[in-house]
């Protein structure tokens, strides 16, 4: 995935709300972003880090940047969560998730569940596999060397979406977990089971009903982030 636009550099001034960021650019403005981020950003939003905007491309927002990029130790970090499922779509068509190879359709967003929607939905296995219900989950959090983790706060929504797709299971159909990394320093992945126990409790069960689990990690640059290999989970 390339970025429409040049990038943007500043540094944090602060995050709040959850939503907006103020943000100091190069050239001595100061602005307020969109974060389209709904976790805590553990070790990343500390004043002062360097970071990366888009300009909006929408008239009917009321903001004039997208927060992209967050340099932390000179590692890039994507923090815009609206990114990972067109990463994982991409991923999907041109083949470098290998464990869903071979589905013809693919749709995002569709209703299943109770009141939810599934990021990915695939269907039209040349192998004969069954449909498969594909959620997915960008991985931020880095608290030790080369280890990704998930989540970095309490996700209720996460767990829900566990035992959903562990239904779809039991209803004979494939569910995955993709946990992809936004970040370059990472080599492992693992949950934090000390930020949500229930979390890491509901993946137990999940992995345990059928639901698979992989995780990929991501190239970033200020140009593109690129989905690349497969990373090890260490649960």
């Amino acid at each position: 995935m390339k970025f429409e636009h040049k990038l943007i550099r500043g540094r944090l001034i602060k995050r709040y709300k959850r939503f907006l960021a103020d943000i100091l650019l190069d050239d001595g403005k100061t602005v307020t972003a969109h974060c389209a981020n709904p976790g805590s950003m553990m070790g990343l939003k500390e004043a002062g880090n360097i970071v990366w905007l888009s300009p909006q491309t929408n008239p009917k927002t009321k903001l004039d940047y997208k927060w992209e990029l967050v340099d932390v130790n000179d590692c890039l970090v994507g923090i815009n969560t609206s990114h990972p499922n067109r990463l994982v779509q991409d991923a999907i068509t041109d083949g470098t998730i290998t464990e869903l190879d071979g589905y013809h359709a693919l749709r995002r967003e569709m209703k299943y569940g109770h009141n939810s929607r599934i990021d990915i939905f695939l269907s039209g296995s040349s192998q004969g596999d069954a449909d498969c219900y594909v959620e997915v989950k960008s991985v931020t959090l880095s608290r030790k060397k080369s280890m990704a983790e998930f989540p970095d706060s309490v996700t209720a929504r996460g767990t829900k979406h566990l035992k959903e797709l562990s239904q779809m299971v039991a209803d004979g159909h494939r569910a995955m977990m993709v946990y992809l990394i936004q970040r370059n320093d990472c080599t492992e992945f693992s949950i934090a089971a000390d930020i949500d126990p229930i979390y890491a409790a509901a993946l137990d069960a999940a992995l345990y009903d059928g639901v698979e689990a992989v995780c990929y990690g991501c190239n970033l640059t200020h140009k593109e982030i690129i989905v690349r290999q497969r990373i090890p989970i260490r649960l």
